[in-house]
């Protein structure tokens, strides 16, 4: 089995574990999770101009209360902003109250009519699957390595429950791996 049809049955079998985890989870439980940044995460946040978060979609660990501290640090916050699959993935500015618009795949985004383009130095990424070795495993669509590859000095942070940990994440040339990641349990770095 080559690496395409390795990743996507990971992905297929993560995407099962985190819902089957996540389900049991009432939405309190889901907030608190990650509710406090572990010391070595706050200083990242705290030495960074422009924390990139992201909004999760059906079970994906949420990063709101981490995104909270960068702004509680006078920190830039930005979400991604996904116009469609051959254009690079843009980050930009929000705050809470800022409008969100619809985007592809159902992501809630900044409206790029009023949210200005910023350059992220810490990114807190989502993701379906990670390793020991800190590779990623993501949707497919390569969208987070090509910004990771667009913004080589910016600190690359993991977003994720534990049960999407494996051995190993098949990894190509072109995925770039990440600094840490942090779980519900622990900080790996």
């Amino acid at each position: 089995m080559d690496s395409t049809d390795l990743k996507a049955q990971l992905r297929t079998e993560l995407r099962a574990r985190r819902d089957a985890m996540v389900a049991v989870l009432d939405s309190a439980a889901r907030l608190f999770a990650f509710h406090a940044a572990p010391t070595p995460l706050k200083a990242l946040i705290d030495s960074a101009s422009c924390v990139a978060g992201y909004r999760p979609q059906g079970s994906e660990a949420d990063p709101a209360a981490l995104l909270d501290y960068a702004l509680q640090a006078g920190k830039t916050v930005a979400l991604p902003y996904v116009e469609r699959r051959s254009v690079p993935m843009r980050f930009l500015a929000w705050a809470p109250g800022d409008p969100l618009v619809a985007g592809q795949w159902g992501l809630e985004q900044p409206d790029p009519a009023t949210a200005p383009e910023v350059a992220p130095d810490l990114f807190l990424a989502p993701l379906l699957g990670f390793d020991r070795r800190l590779h990623r495993l993501g949707q497919g669509a390569a969208y987070y390595d090509r910004a990771f590859a667009r913004y080589p000095d910016a600190v690359r942070i993991g977003i994720a429950w534990h049960v999407q940990e494996v051995d190993l994440v098949p990894d190509d040339p072109w995925d770039v791996p990440l600094h840490a990641v942090l779980t519900e349990r622990e900080w790996i770095r």
